[in-house]
């Protein structure tokens, strides 16, 4: 039995940001811009990215899928909205607040010794912790104990991304588009993407993403489910 778990992030706005902190982000793309275009352009790469930190950032959904049960839950965010909780296709639909997101998860997690990601252990995990950090919150499984599996004495963490390029030998990683593409399977990149999230959640989308969250969940436990059957 495994939990596949997916996350999605807004950043900050970059006007909201106090001036010690725009400074902090910015040092780099100065440094390393040659011209004021390079910098423009480094600029807005960075005021888009603010979501990929989790000290710039926050989570808007947390997805959670049960591959032995086939169902599985999205909570997500939703300020303002009158939204309750609903249920399609087996996954249920939950708005609350990031801690309550938070906590939620890792209530769930303590029923689980197997987790599955696709690039969890680079962005999704370390995001989860940190987010839990700033909210008081203590994870209920370690889940960046060990790289490799043989490793991971407590919590199995399988990122697909890792198990599928065999820890990097590719040098450039495919994205899970690609994967399914390949594999045949529905992809969850199709119509949108990660980057869309932010514009989506300004625009009062919430449900829209969380379904979002879902199509990543299932396309996650298919590719696990393959990656079984004949590399484990």
């Amino acid at each position: 039995m495994a939990l596949v778990f997916d996350i999605e992030t807004i950043g900050e706005e970059w006007d909201s940001l106090d001036e010690t902190t725009q400074k902090s982000l910015t040092r780099w793309a100065k440094r390393e811009s040659r011209t004021d275009e390079e910098y423009e352009v480094a600029l807005k790469d960075l005021k888009e990215g603010l979501g990929f930190s989790p000290l710039t950032g926050e989570i808007v959904a947390i997805g959670v899928y049960d591959t032995e049960k086939g169902k599985g839950a999205v909570y997500f965010s939703a300020p303002g909205a009158s939204l309750s909780e609903t249920e399609e296709d087996g996954i249920k639909y939950k708005p609350m607040s990031e801690k309550e997101m938070l906590e939620s998860f890792w209530e769930g997690a303590k029923s689980y010794k197997e987790f599955v990601t696709f690039n969890g252990r680079g962005f999704d995990a370390p995001f989860l912790a940190l987010r839990s950090m700033v909210h008081g919150i203590r994870p209920t499984r370690d889940l960046l104990e060990g790289r490799y599996l043989y490793q991971q004495r407590g919590a199995k963490h399988i990122d697909l991304q890792d198990q599928l390029t065999f820890y990097g030998a590719w040098h450039k990683k495919p994205s899970i588009h690609l994967f399914c593409r390949a594999l045949g399977i529905e992809s969850p990149k199709e119509g949108g993407a990660g980057d869309e999230v932010a514009p989506m959640y300004k625009a009062g989308k919430y449900l829209e993403i969380a379904k979002y969250n879902a199509g990543d969940l299932r396309a996650t436990a298919t590719l696990y489910e393959r990656w079984k059957e004949t590399l484990r």
